[in-house]
C-alpha cells in the first residue's frame, strides 16, 4: 500500500475499513451469544432439532470431501497461470525491487492463496451461518410459546449472524489483499473472487438438489396422496426436508451473496485502477472500499432494530422492511458525506460516484418491492394463481408460468434503467483532456470506462446492505424449520399460528433475496464485462479496439453459445432433482406401507430419506462446475477473445431472464399454496387443506420447487464463474491467438471433459442401500 503514495487520511481510512470488517465479525459473535442463551424448548422439540442438526452436519461433511480435490487442482492451475502471461504493469510497479521471475512467483502465490482464502471464507459463511440457523430454529419454536415479538427477534437475529459473517469476511479479505498488493490487488483479487464464486456454485447446486429432492418427495406423497400436514412426523421425508431448508437457503444463499459481494469489489478496483491511470486520482480505487465499510456499519444498526411490537401477532414483513430502509438511509447519507469530502477533487465532481452508489441502493429497494409484488401473498399475481387452482393443476401451472415470464421482463427493465442511469450520470465527463494527455484511449473508450465504473459502483451500492439481505434470506428457513419443529413436537395452536405467520413472511423474504441476488449477479457480470475489456486492452490495445461486434459471424456464434449455456445448466440441475425426487417418492411410499407408521404407533426411518438427498446432492456437483468452467475456455480458444466477449453477453442476458422467471414463478406458486392452506379446512366446499384446489396448488408448488430453489439461484454463481474464468484466461487467449498443436490438444481434452461431465450428469441414480450413520433413526 505504501507504493501508492497515499495520504495520511487515506492510509487511516483503509485501516479503518479493516477495523470495521473486524467489528462486523465481533457483532456476529455478539449475536451468537445472545441466540445460544435462549431457551431450546421441550425434550420433544430438541429431539427433532437434533435430527435436523445431525443431517445438516452430515451433508456438509460429505460435500466438503467431494469438492476438496477439485479446489486443490484449481489452486495449482491459478498459481501456474501467471507463468503463461507476463505480470501486469501494476504488479511490476508494486514489486519493482524484484526480478520478473520473482514477481511472477509473488503474484502466483498471492493469487493461489487468495483463491483458497475466497473459497474458505465462502465455505465458512455457508457452514457457520447454516449451523447458527439450525441453532436458531428450535429457539424460535420455543419463543413462539411466549410471544410473537420474541420469535421474530430470535429468527431475524439468528439470520443476521450469517449476514454479518458475509459482510465482515468479504470486506476483511478484500481489504487485506488491497493493503498488501496495492495497485496490483486485482491480480490477487481475481483469485479471491473466483474462490468465493466457485464455492457458491457448489453450495447452491448441492443444497438446491438436496432440499428439493426431499421437498418434492414429502409433498407429493404426504400431502397429495395421504392428505397429511406439511411437517407430519409420520412422513419419512420430513426431516430431510427440514435439513434441506438449511443447506439450500442458508448455506447456499449466504455463499451466493458473498461471492457477489467480492466480485463487485474486484470489478470496482479493476475499473478504478483504469480511471486512476487515466486521471491520476487514486480516489477512484479507494472509494469502493470506503462504501463497503459504510455498508457494514449501516447493516449493524438496521438489523438490530428489527423486532415485533406485539406479543400476540404483528406484521413481520413491515418490521423487516423498516430495518432495511433504516440501513439504506444511513448508507446514502454517509455515502454523500464521504463523497463530498474525499471525492471533491476528482474530475467531473464528487456527486457522480455518490449518485452511482445511491442508485445501487435504490435498485435493491426497487427489486425488493417488485419481487414482493409478484410473489407476496397480498399481490394480484399470487391471487390470480390461487383462483386458477379451481380449474385444476394445468391452469395453476399455466398461471404461474405467466407470472414468472412477466416478472422477468420487468426485472430486466429495472436493470436496463439502472444501467441507463449510470450512463446519464457520467454524461459530460471531461474525457477529452485525458485523451489529449497521452492516454491510449479514444474519447469514446474513455467515456465508456467512466460509465463502466459507475455500473460497478451501482453493484457495490446495491450490495451495501448485504447484512440485511442475508438476514432476510436466512430468516426464511429458520421460520420454516421452527414451524416444522412445532408441528412434529405438537405445540399449541397459538404458537403454531405465530410460526405459520413467520413462515409465510419468510417465504416472501427468500424470494426477495433471490431477486436481489439475481439483480446483483447481472450488475456484477456487466462490471466484470467491463473489466474483461480493460484487461484485454492492457495486453493488446487493438484486440477489442472496435468493441465487441455482434455483426461479426464468429462473435454472433459466441453470443448464441452463451445464451444457450444457462438452459443446459438448468436442464442438468432440474433433472438431478427429478431423479432424486423419484427415489424419495418411492422411499416414502415404501415406508407408508409398513404397519404402524400411518397409524402413528411407529416412527419412520428418517435416516434413509436423508441419505437419498445427501448422495443425490453430491453426484452432480463437479459435473456442473466443469460445465461452467470449461465452456468459456473452449469458446475463447476456438473462436477468439472477441467471440468470448459475445459469449459473456449472451450468458448475462439469457441467464438473467431465466433465473428471474424460475425464481419468481416458483415463489408465486409456493405462496398461492400457502394462501389456500390458511383457509378454514372444508374439503366438501373445496376450501383449505385436503381440497382439490389445495392438491392443484401443491402440484404447482412441486413444479416450482426445483425452479426457485435449485436451477434459478444456481444461475447466479454460474454466470459469475463464467465471467471470472473469461477474465482470467483472456490475456492468455490474446497472447496465443494462433492455433498450434498445444492449443488444439488443450481444446480436445477440454471438450472431452465437458462431454464426460454432461453424460455423467445424465446417468440414472443408483439405489441407496447404506444410510448415513450420523443420523438417528429412532
Amino acid at each position: 500500500m505504501n507504493s501508492m503514495d497515499l495520504t495520511t487520511f487515506e492510509t487511516t481510512a483503509v485501516w479503518a475499513v479493516l477495523g470495521i470488517a473486524i467489528l462486523g465479525l465481533i457483532y456476529a459473535i455478539f449475536l451468537r451469544r445472545q441466540i445460544l442463551h435462549e431457551d431450546k424448548g421441550t425434550k420433544e422439540m430438541q429431539e427433532v432439532w437434533e435430527a435436523i442438526r445431525q443431517g445438516a452436519d452430515a451433508y456438509l461433511t460429505r460435500q466438503l470431501r467431494t469438492i476438496l480435490p477439485f479446489i486443490l487442482l484449481l489452486t495449482v492451475a491459478l498459481f501456474l497461470s501467471v507463468y503463461i502471461v507476463p505480470p501486469s504493469p501494476e504488479a511490476m510497479e508494486r514489486f519493482e525491487q524484484y526480478s520478473e521471475s520473482t514477481i511472477r512467483l509473488i503474484v502466483g502465490i498471492g493469487r493461489a492463496i487468495a483463491f483458497v482464502m475466497g473459497a474458505s471464507f465462502s465455505l465458512s459463511v455457508g457452514q457457520i451461518g447454516m449451523r447458527m440457523a439450525v441453532q436458531g430454529n428450535v429457539r424460535v419454536a420455543a419463543a413462539s410459546r411466549r410471544s410473537f415479538s420474541d420469535a421474530l427477534r430470535i429468527a431475524y437475529r439468528a439470520g443476521t449472524i450469517t449476514g454479518m459473517l458475509t459482510d465482515g469476511l468479504g470486506l476483511f479479505g478484500g481489504t487485506i489483499i488491497f493493503i498488501y498488493f496495492g495497485k496490483a490487488a486485482p491480480d490477487a483479487l481475481l483469485g479471491f473472487g473466483f474462490g468465493g464464486t466457485l464455492l457458491a456454485l457448489f453450495m447452491r447446486v448441492g443444497g438446491g438438489i438436496y432440499t428439493k429432492a426431499a421437498d418434492v418427495g414429502a409433498d407429493l406423497v404426504g400431502k397429495v396422496e395421504q392428505d397429511l400436514e406439511e411437517d407430519d412426523p409420520r412422513n419419512a421425508a420430513v426431516v430431510a426436508d427440514l435439513v434441506g431448508d438449511n443447506v439450500g437457503d442458508c448455506a447456499g444463499m449466504a455463499a451466493d451473496i458473498f461471492e457477489s459481494y467480492e466480485v463487485t469489489i474486484v470489478s470496482g478496483l479493476i475499473l478504478g485502477l483504469a480511471l486512476t491511470a487515466m486521471t491520476g486520482h487514486i480516489e477512484w480505487i479507494l472509494y469502493p472500499l470506503l462504501v463497503r465499510g459504510i455498508g457494514v456499519l449501516a447493516s449493524m444498526v438496521g438489523t438490530y432494530l428489527v423486532k415485533g411490537q406485539s406479543e400476540e401477532s404483528g406484521d413481520a414483513m413491515k418490521a423487516i422492511f423498516q430495518g432495511f430502509l433504516t440501513s439504506a438511509a444511513i448508507s446514502v447519507v454517509l455515502f454523500g458525506i464521504v463523497a463530498a469530502v474525499y471525492m471533491r477533487d476528482v474530475p467531473g465532481g464528487w456527486w457522480r460516484p455518490f449518485l452511482s452508489t445511491a442508485v445501487g441502493v435504490g435498485l435493491a429497494i426497487l427489486i425488493d418491492r417488485l419481487t414482493d409484488y409478484f410473489t407476496g401473498t397480498h399481490g394480484k399475481p399470487v391471487q390470480e394463481i390461487r383462483e386458477s387452482t379451481s380449474s385444476g393443476p394445468a391452469t395453476t401451472i399455466l398461471s404461474g408460468l405467466g407470472v414468472g415470464y412477466e416478472s422477468s421482463v420487468w426485472s430486466v427493465v429495472v436493470i436496463a434503467l439502472t444501467i441507463g442511469a449510470a450512463i446519464l450520470i457520467y454524461v459530460g465527463m471531461p474525457v477529452q483532456q485525458f485523451v489529449n494527455n497521452g492516454s491510449a484511449l479514444s474519447v469514446g473508450a474513455a467515456q465508456v470506462a467512466f460509465v463502466l465504473y459507475g455500473i460497478a459502483m451501482t453493484g457495490i451500492g446495491m450490495l451495501t446492505l448485504t447484512g440485511n439481505n442475508v438476514a432476510m434470506d436466512s430468516f426464511g428457513p429458520i421460520a420454516d424449520n421452527a414451524n416444522g419443529i412445532g408441528e412434529m413436537a405438537g405445540l399449541d395452536g397459538n404458537a403454531r399460528q405465530i410460526m405459520a405467520d413467520l413462515d409465510a413472511v419468510g417465504n416472501t423474504t427468500k424470494a426477495i433475496t433471490k431477486g436481489i441476488a439475481i439483480g446483483s449477479a447481472v450488475i456484477a457480470a456487466v462490471s466484470l464485462f467491463g473489466s474483461f475489456i480493460t484487461d484485454v486492452s492492457k495486453i493488446d490495445p487493438m484486440a477489442l479496439a472496435s468493441g465487441i461486434r455482434v455483426s461479426e459471424p464468429v462473435v454472433f456464434v459466441g453470443l448464441l453459445l452463451g445464451g444457450a449455456l444457462p438452459w443446459l445448466f438448468s436442464s442438468l440441475a432440474i433433472k438431478a432433482v427429478s431423479r432424486a425426487a423419484g427415489q424419495m417418492v418411492d422411499e416414502v411410499r415404501r415406508q407408508f406401507k409398513i404397519p404402524g407408521i400411518l397409524e402413528g404407533t411407529r416412527k419412520p426411518d428418517y435416516k434413509q430419506a436423508v441419505t437419498i438427498s445427501t448422495i443425490a446432492a453430491q453426484k452432480d456437483l463437479v459435473n456442473l462446475a466443469i460445465v461452467a468452467i470449461v465452456t468459456p475456455i473452449v469458446v475463447g480458444l476456438l473462436l477468439n477473445v472477441e467471440a468470448l466477449g459475445g459469449f459473456q453477453a449472451g450468458i448475462i442476458l439469457s441467464g438473467q431472464l431465466l433465473a428471474v422467471f424460475m425464481s419468481n414463478a416458483g415463489g408465486a406458486w409456493d405462496n398461492a399454496k400457502k394462501t389456500i392452506e390458511d383457509e378454514v379446512r372444508n374439503p366438501a366446499a373445496n376450501l383449505g387443506k385436503g381440497s382439490e384446489r389445495h392438491k392443484a396448488s401443491v402440484v404447482g408448488d412441486t413444479v416450482g420447487d426445483p425452479l426457485k430453489d435449485t436451477a434459478g439461484p444456481a444461475l447466479n454463481p454460474m454466470i459469475k464463474v463464467v465471467n471470472l474464468v473469461s477474465l482470467i484466461i483472456a490475456p492468455i487467449i490474446v497472447q496465443y491467438q494462433t492455433l498450434n498443436f498445444g492449443v488444439v490438444l488443450t481444446v480436445v481434452v477440454l471438450i472431452a471433459a465437458l462431454g464426460w461431465a454432461i453424460v455423467r450428469s445424465k446417468k440414472d441414480a443408483e439405489p441407496v442401500k447404506t444410510p448415513i450413520a450420523a443420523i438417528s433413526g429412532d
